[in-house]
């Protein structure tokens, strides 16, 4: 019988890519999910793919009122919560930081770090008087600086200082917190890079283990954390980079 038979857990972003192959893990795990992500269209599709007992709120994780609006629905529905995956994220390719527009950069840490922040925050009522687990998808962009990914990877950091921040402040109630960092996963979000052989290859050249993740590789990073064979980890940034420098 799996550890998460019963368990509530909450995935973000989780209507597609690694949040659907991580809602889908833990529905098969007998475990009862919620989904949240920005478009309610995906949201139905995923839940269609992947049982109708899971319950999917669409929010944007920017909008505290969202955040708010989300976690009444799943206290309504769950009454309390035992794993919370911080799945969601944003990525745009950006000039050099010092020219990017404040917007943009804004938009970037909405997405990432703020979005993080607001759901962890609102999580903590319904973990701190019976303990649980935060799972934060972070990225080796969080760890080492990259072209094109500066605000991004800055985002990420922050959410790796916040992983680490919470687990201090969060460990006398019984709640741990560790980060998963993944380089390049194979989905249809990154397709336009690991689509191209040229890019591919290029990509490869620098992972000692010859290939890119796979959303299975991050879903099994994630269920050590969020099980009980991690008892004694807490703020601990996992790098799932294939074994190239991070």
């Amino acid at each position: 019988m799996s550890e998460f038979k019963d368990k509530r857990i909450l995935i973000t972003g989780g209507s597609r890519g690694i949040g659907l192959g991580l809602a889908r893990f833990f529905v098969e795990s007998q475990a009862r999910v919620a989904v949240c992500g920005r478009k309610e269209a995906n949201l139905n599709q995923a839940k269609a793919s992947l049982s109708e007992e899971v319950l999917a709120v669409p929010a944007h994780l920017g909008k505290a009122e969202d955040v708010e609006r989300l976690f009444e629905t799943v206290q309504k529905e769950f009454g309390t919560l035992d794993v919370l995956v911080n799945n969601m994220g944003m990525n745009i390719f950006t000039p050099a930081t010092v020219e990017a527009e404040v917007a943009l950069w804004d938009k970037i840490m909405e997405g990432n770090l703020r979005a993080t922040f607001l759901v962890s925050r609102r999580a903590f009522p319904l973990m701190k008087d019976r303990g649980g687990v935060i799972v934060n998808i972070s990225s080796v962009a969080g760890l080492r600086a990259a072209p094109g990914m500066g605000i991004y990877g800055i985002a990420k950091a922050g959410i790796n200082m916040l992983t680490r921040v919470l687990a201090k402040e969060l460990a006398p109630y019984g709640i741990r917190v560790n980060a998963v960092a993944p380089g390049m996963v194979e989905t249809d979000f990154s397709r336009p890079f690991w689509g191209n052989a040229d890019i591919l290859q290029e990509l490869l050249r620098g992972i000692p283990l010859g290939r890119i993740a796979r959303v299975e590789d991050v879903v099994q990073a994630v269920s050590f954390l969020a099980s009980s064979q991690s008892a004694y980890l807490t703020g601990e940034i996992l790098a799932l980079s294939g074994g190239s420098e991070a």
